[in-house]
């Protein structure tokens, strides 16, 4: 019973969790909003339910085995960062990880390989084998390297998203599909604020772990920039943010979407200029901790968003 609670918590079971109601919720409520045009024909969702939770499945198991290869090249610095929630090598030994890493990469490949073929579209086990990769790379180099970590993982962060719009894409749309704009448009938006939001929390997670990175060597932001500027560099991403959204606002409420935008507002806007002032007086481990719990929540509320569609 201790080896399968360990199981899930090695494979991050709330943040797949995450992953699967992101996906649902762009499937069957921004899909169908996009789609929904009285004044264009189109042939409808491509992407079944059946291939839908096909693929749900698939970007589950990919995250799993990229969590698991990650704690496994990464259990030295853990003992540091966060012993009391260290599993490979105490609940789960080494060579049960890179099986387990394996065979979740195997499973996602092939269910990948499977809806490409069903959807006669190459992209989806492309982009799908190149995450896998992508994964195993960054956790066992990038991870330690400065900034070109963080941008990869927020990439796979925004691929969630993207690779819904991938299993859409019909090899003859016309310039002027006016269905494939608006899914063009939604999902980059979506998978925009995904990338941003998550690169601020990787940067805030690197200041949080700088203990553990500086005693093996890591060349992470705070450590080989400083705590300043990594700091300034998650603000200025904040900032950013908040002015998109503020300018998304202005949008919305001129199209009369006055619950939508209070929401954005409450839910979203204000918890980020609240993390941007305790960002500049966070100085131990704890209140990064804290800061990136609160980036992840705010994360969760503009995936929600989605409801009002």
């Amino acid at each position: 019973m201790k080896t399968l609670s360990a199981f899930f918590r090695l494979i991050r079971w709330p943040n797949l969790l995450f992953i699967v109601l992101t996906q649902m919720l762009f499937r069957f409520f921004i899909l169908p909003f996009v789609y929904r045009d009285p004044h264009q024909a189109n042939e409808g969702i491509k992407l079944s339910e059946p291939l839908f939770y096909l693929l749900v499945l698939a970007s589950v198991c990919i995250a799993a085995a990229g969590y698991i290869i990650n704690d496994y090249f990464d259990e030295n610095i853990d003992q540091v960062n966060k012993s009391s929630k260290v599993i490979i090598g105490k609940f789960i030994n080494r060579r049960s990880a890179i099986l387990l890493h394996a065979f979740l990469s195997f499973i996602g490949l092939v269910l990948s390989i499977y809806i490409g073929y069903k959807l006669t579209n190459i992209f989806i086990p492309l982009f799908n084998f190149l995450a896998i990769n992508i994964l195993l790379v960054y956790s066992s180099t990038f991870k330690k390297k400065i900034l070109i970590g963080n941008i990869l993982i927020s990439l796979l962060t925004a691929w969630v998203i993207l690779v819904l719009t991938m299993a859409e894409y019909r090899f003859r749309i016309s310039p002027q599909d006016i269905v494939w704009q608006r899914l063009l448009k939604m999902s980059f938006l979506y998978a925009g604020f995904a990338f941003i939001i998550s690169l601020i929390r990787e940067v805030i997670k690197d200041m949080e772990d700088i203990e553990g990175d500086v005693r093996y060597d890591c060349r992470t932001m705070p450590i080989a920039w400083g705590m300043r500027v990594a700091k300034v560099f998650a603000a200025v991403w904040i900032a950013v943010l908040v002015g998109v959204l503020f300018a998304i606002l202005i949008y919305v409420v001129q199209l009369g979407w006055w619950l939508s935008a209070l929401y954005s507002f409450v839910a979203i806007i204000l918890p980020l200029l609240w993390v941007l002032q305790k960002l500049y007086k966070a100085t131990t481990s704890s209140d990064f901790r804290r800061l990136s719990s609160a980036v992840k929540l705010i994360m969760l509320a503009g995936i929600l968003s989605m409801l009002f569609f």
